[in-house]
């Protein structure tokens, strides 16, 4: 979608649709001639509850009044929310270009979100979708081939009437498929807003992109091609090196080595560096986990749940997409990301429960639950990052159930061993709207993580404080370094207005926002 940001008043912009946000005991504000805007809520047809749609025509133009509710409640959330569902009325009403006419007197922040609510609603993902243009589905093996045996590595409403909310529902299935995308946002304001604009479109895209990621199916999304997206990045400028099997275990990685050892697939570690223009500060470090599917090895995965395992790859897609947008930004950072990318399946090399193996600094390791792998993934890759000069550390992944029995989806747990990086990812987070919320690290916690015939346990507790115990294993790996650990809990079908299934994209946002704080400070 192409989007733009404008002084000009909606009437003079080339858009079809227009979209206008009206909050609690508020007039229409520039209302058009015989005040047909404000007629609409005079007659209660529209009104200023939070969410609730109206349309009219006027003027040759479509007219959606959203309600805000009160102005005190309003907040980046809210903008999001009221946007994807101008949207979607938008799109039920077949816009080409829809133009946003902002209230008065938003915060830079507030102008992003309604961006950024447009365009993640306005993302499709249609990569194994029939084409009618006649072009080929895409397949991870095209020939069906196992990649070992190939022996590879590697309301719609008529003019003059009005629709009001629950005319009309939400087009689904083959309904949605026929709407007209929106082709174009414009964004007006009295004052110029563009750089906010410009900004907010190209993080929403990096999420959407961090999206598409996450939605591909297993056989599609192999760690080679998690990495073949990692070489793109070097056209940004971004240093890129990816190794494979051989190089990680050269490099003495025992525990992520312990998950992969089952995998027809070829492992990768891949490490992407980013030195900003004139970049000061400590440096960066990004870590993702990036198990592309996970079985739970020997400790199998239910049915009701394995084939969403598919998302286990979540935080390397944020990391990965939140470093692109930092390069697209050019924000005067020094940035470290490393994401470790196999998948968690079973077969004669598996790792077996009980079994020992040794991460890269020497720790000795108990592998009494293969389900618990990310763990395994990530002490290595923290301990790499460290060796690669990464000062502050902040790593992501879908690392435990308990997490969103805690939290459910609306906050991510945060866990941390320094308070001034606890308050940075704290600012980042009320900066993107990307939630977070403070668990405890104490060293009662950490003697649990001890292992019976091992320096640690990967698994212990007996299912008490899962995510605690998980991130205290995580702490043995980052040493002194500041460090926090994101247990996403938020990673896909969030039922948000803007990202309702599949894939959320979350970290990408919370990443961006932490590293352009990080290059200002």
């Amino acid at each position: 979608m192409d989007v733009t940001a404008t002084t000009a008043a909606p009437l003079e912009t080339a858009a079809d649709t227009v979209a206008l946000g009206v909050f609690e005991g508020k007039r229409i504000p520039h209302d058009l001639d015989g005040a047909p805007l404000q007629a609409l809520l005079d007659a209660g047809e529209a009104r200023t509850r939070f969410e609730h749609l109206a349309h009219t025509h006027a003027e040759g133009k479509r007219w959606i009044l959203v309600g805000l509710g009160a102005r005190d409640d309003f907040t980046p959330e809210r903008a999001r929310i009221a946007a994807a569902r101008a949207h979607e009325r938008a799109r039920e009403l077949a816009t080409t270009t829809l133009c946003w006419e902002l209230p008065h007197r938003l915060e830079d922040v507030e102008v992003a979100a309604f961006v950024e609510g447009t365009l993640l609603a306005a993302r499709r993902f249609d990569r194994y979708r029939d084409r009618s243009d006649g072009r080929e589905r895409m397949s991870a093996h095209p020939s069906g081939a196992h990649p070992r045996s190939a022996g590879t590595e590697g309301e719609t409403g008529t003019e003059g009437e009005t629709g009001t909310e629950g005319e009309t529902g939400t087009a689904t299935g083959e309904e949605a498929a026929e709407l007209r995308e929106v082709e174009a946002l414009i964004v007006s304001d009295h004052a110029d807003r563009s750089a906010a604009v410009a900004r907010a479109a190209l993080v929403a895209a990096a999420q959407n992109r961090a999206r598409d990621l996450q939605d591909r199916a297993p056989n599609d999304l192999t760690p080679t091609a998690l990495a073949e997206r990692a070489r793109e990045l070097t056209a940004l400028g971004v240093e890129v090196e990816v190794e494979g099997r051989a190089k990680i275990l050269a490099r003495r990685m025992g525990a992520f080595g312990a998950v992969f050892q089952g995998s027809a697939e070829e492992p990768a570690l891949i490490t992407l560096r980013w030195r900003g223009p004139d970049a000061t500060g400590p440096v960066l470090g990004f870590v993702g986990k990036g198990v592309t599917h996970d079985t739970g090895g020997y400790a199998l995965k239910t049915k009701a749940s394995i084939a969403g395992m598919k998302f286990d790859m979540s935080g390397a897609a944020a990391v990965l997409e939140a470093v692109a947008a930092v390069a697209e930004l050019r924000l005067p950072v020094e940035l470290i990301a490393v994401i470790g990318a196999t998948d968690n399946s079973i077969d004669a090399y598996a790792v077996h429960p009980g079994d020992v193996v040794h991460a890269a600094n020497g720790l000795s390791i108990e592998v009494n639950n293969p389900d618990a792998e990310g763990r395994l993934v990530l002490a290595d890759c923290l301990l790499h990052a460290r060796e690669q000069g990464a000062e502050r550390l902040v790593d992501l992944a879908t690392l435990t159930g308990g997490a969103i029995t805690a939290l459910g989806t609306v906050h991510c747990a945060l866990f941390s061993n320094d308070e001034p990086w606890a308050a940075a990812l704290a600012a980042a987070s009320a900066a993107s709207g990307e939630l977070l919320w403070r668990m405890p690290l104490h060293p009662d916690y950490a003697s649990q993580v001890k292992g019976t015939y091992a320096d640690l346990d990967n698994s212990p507790g007996g299912g008490q404080a899962q995510p605690v115990l998980a991130a205290e294993f995580l702490h043995r790996f980052a040493g002194e370094t500041p460090w926090a650990h994101v247990d996403l809990t938020a990673s896909a079908n969030l039922g948000k207005a803007y990202a309702k299934d599949g894939g959320a994209g979350w970290g990408v946002r919370l990443l961006v926002a932490l590293a352009a704080a990080h290059g200002s400070a």
